[in-house]
C-alpha cells in the first residue's frame, strides 16, 4: 500500500488596510484534512462564522474510516450551516452569520477537494499550477456566461460579491467537488481571496514550489503588495512513501 506522508505550513494575516482577521485555517494531517473559511457579515461576526465553521470540522473523529471522511466532512458542514443560520436569525434584528469554505482531503493514492464560496484550491504539479475551484460568485457567473474576460474579472467592481456561503441562507448550500489522483510531490495550496487577488498565478506558482515554510511566504508576498484583503494560506506537499 502506498500511502502520502504530508507536510504542511499555514499562515494568515489580516492584510495591509483591514483592522481584524475574519479569515481561519485548520490543519489535520492524522486524518489528511485541511481547509480555509473565510467569513462575512461584518468584523465580529465574519470571524465568528469562519471560526464556527472549522471548529465543527475539527471535531471530526479521527477512528473515521477513509470511505467515511468525506460523508462525514459534509455533515460537519450541514452542521455548521444550521448553528450560523439559527443564531443569524435569533439575533435582533436578524445578521448574516456565514462563511466560505475550501477543504481537501487526502488519503492513498487519491485527493478530494470540496468548497462553497471563492476561496480557491490550487494544484502545483509538475511545474504547473492548476486551479482545482471555481468561484461561486457574481464576477465568476459573468465569466461563465461570456459576458466579460478574466482580464475583466480582475477589475471588476463587484468582484467581493459571492453567490454561496455557509450560513448565508436558509437551506444549506451545495459543496461542489473536484477529484483526483495523487501523485508524489503533488503541492495543494488552499487560500481566501485576499491572497490571490494580491498575488499573480505566476507568483503563487513560484513560491508554493519553494522548500519550507511555503505558506509564510506567500502571505508575506501577498503582504508585500499591499493586499487589501485578510490574508490565509495553507500549504501542502504530498509525497508518497511505501508502506
Amino acid at each position: 500500500m502506498i500511502r502520502p506522508m504530508l507536510h504542511h505550513s499555514a499562515a494568515s494575516h489580516r492584510g495591509a488596510v483591514r483592522g481584524t482577521n475574519q479569515d481561519a485555517w485548520l490543519c489535520r494531517p492524522e486524518i489528511g484534512l485541511f481547509a480555509v473559511a473565510d467569513g462575512a457579515g461584518g468584523h465580529q461576526d465574519g470571524a465568528l462564522a469562519a471560526r464556527t465553521m472549522l471548529e465543527r470540522l475539527d471535531a471530526l473523529p479521527v477512528a473515521c474510516g477513509p470511505a467515511g471522511r468525506l460523508p462525514d466532512l459534509r455533515s460537519g458542514v450541514s452542521e455548521a450551516h444550521r448553528r450560523l443560520w439559527q443564531a443569524g436569525r435569533a439575533r435582533r434584528p436578524p445578521a448574516l452569520l456565514a462563511t466560505t469554505l475550501v477543504a481537501l482531503l487526502l488519503h492513498d493514492r487519491h485527493f478530494a477537494c470540496v468548497w462553497a464560496g471563492d476561496s480557491r484550491a490550487y494544484l502545483l504539479r509538475d511545474g504547473r499550477l492548476h486551479r482545482l475551484t471555481s468561484d461561486h460568485s457574481l464576477v465568476q457567473a459573468l465569466v461563465d456566461a461570456g459576458d466579460i474576460t478574466e482580464a475583466e474579472a480582475e477589475r471588476h467592481p463587484q468582484g467581493h460579491v459571492i453567490t454561496r456561503a455557509i450560513g448565508a441562507e436558509a437551506e444549506a448550500p451545495a459543496l461542489d467537488k473536484a477529484l483526483g489522483e495523487l501523485r508524489e510531490g503533488d503541492r495543494f495550496l488552499l487560500c481566501s481571496d485576499g491572497l490571490y487577488r494580491s498575488l499573480s498565478e505566476a507568483a503563487i506558482a513560484g513560491r508554493l514550489a519553494c522548500d519550507g515554510d511555503c505558506a509564510a511566504l506567500l502571505v508575506e508576498a501577498a503582504l508585500a503588495v499591499g493586499a487589501r484583503d485578510n490574508v490565509t494560506a495553507v500549504a501542502v506537499c504530498a509525497t508518497a512513501v511505501e508502506e
